[in-house]
């Protein structure tokens, strides 16, 4: 992505067609359903599972709709910019795309918020004592990329502890083993990063995670607020002439953060393609535990409406970064609960 660039080593090249693991309904024929194509920013990473595991639960056959999966590549295109260019119908990324596209003077719009919380730690090398942003004053820190939406954590935490960006550096340090080699080779003191990079930075005993920003407790205490991340983000013009296609869609994905509702970590690991939770990075049995240690992040008990005080906690971050410049935004044409709303009334959730 061009603006959150959080792109796994594991990152798939082309669209994924798993076959179903828990078929809940007799699917259609493909034939029979509109096609659309979204595009995810890593679709093997814990902080985007829900849009392969509606996949191989079968519920976006269940609700109607022909679902293409593919995955954003590093240096390729990013998600975001694939749904925005038409390359793809949707893109599967953070809701602060569509304030950013805002600013750009493009109408995008989320229409159903999948977590509450980034997903993401900052780990710090062993031996440093990070405990808190204070304690990388002087130093570097690795992101994805700079100017990327790990890049904005970092200077919003940074910036709630008194610190400017002046005060550290930052380098791009990407993930998987880039961000690993960043830790281990003293290019940085701490790195922000997601799942699997998370378990594997502990499990090579490279470092540890200092900054949780990936539970409700991390995010209240260090951004002050929900931060909404994944999300599915569309073009308002598509929008008005695809709501069948889009009502589809979040209907699954509500009725996914409901199977997760009532099903366990190791339930999800085994709805999965097997090479998302078992790889040079993770063992299955690790990728349970670090997704039990982070089940917080998922938006279980929104099932899919934005959280009141989300936009705004996002907004606070992207005027802190310097983000929020030029046209003014308005906040409520970045999201609607529409969608979700009718989900809810459909499974009887409401």
């Amino acid at each position: 992505m061009k603006l959150t660039k959080m792109t796994s080593t594991l990152a798939l090249a082309t669209a994924l067609a798993v076959p179903s693991v828990a078929m809940l309904s007799a699917p259609a024929k493909a034939a029979s359903m509109p096609r659309v194509t979204m595009m995810v920013g890593g679709i093997d990473k814990q902080i985007y599972l829900e849009y392969q595991l509606a996949k191989s639960l079968g519920m976006f056959k269940k609700y109607g709709v022909d679902m293409q999966l593919s995955t954003e590549q590093a240096g390729g295109v990013g998600a975001e910019d694939a749904m925005v260019s038409g390359q793809v119908d949707m893109a599967g990324a953070w809701y602060v795309h569509t304030i950013d596209f805002q600013q750009a003077g493009k109408d995008v719009v989320g229409i159903v918020q999948l977590a509450v919380a980034p997903g993401e730690r900052i780990m710090c090398k062993n031996g440093s004592n990070v405990k808190q942003p204070t304690d990388w004053k002087g130093k570097s820190v690795g992101v994805t990329d700079i100017g990327s939406g790990t890049d904005d954590l970092v200077s919003y935490v940074s910036s709630r502890a008194g610190m400017t960006t002046h005060d550290y550096s930052r380098i791009a340090a990407h993930a998987g083993q880039t961000m690993i080699a960043a830790l281990k080779y003293n290019k940085a003191v701490c790195g922000i990063t997601s799942q699997p990079t998370v378990n594997a930075v502990e499990k090579l005993g490279v470092g540890y995670s200092a900054i949780d920003l990936s539970t409700g407790a991390g995010v209240q205490k260090w951004l002050g607020g929900d931060y909404p991340a994944a999300n599915v983000l569309v073009r308002a013009d598509w929008l008005k002439t695809h709501e069948k296609e889009a009502q589809g869609v979040v209907d699954a994905l509500v009725a996914t953060l409901h199977w997760m509702k009532t099903h366990s970590a190791a339930d999800v690991a085994n709805a999965l393609p097997a090479d998302f939770v078992s790889n040079p990075l993770t063992s299955k049995a690790e990728y349970i535990k670090a997704l039990q240690a982070d089940w917080g992040q998922f938006n279980l008990d929104g099932l899919g409406m934005m959280p009141a005080n989300g936009p705004q906690t996002v907004f606070a971050i992207q005027k802190a970064a310097g983000k929020i410049k030029g046209k003014p935004v308005t906040l409520a044409n970045t999201f609607t609960n529409k969608y979700v709303e009718a989900a809810k009334k459909l499974e009887g959730l409401n």
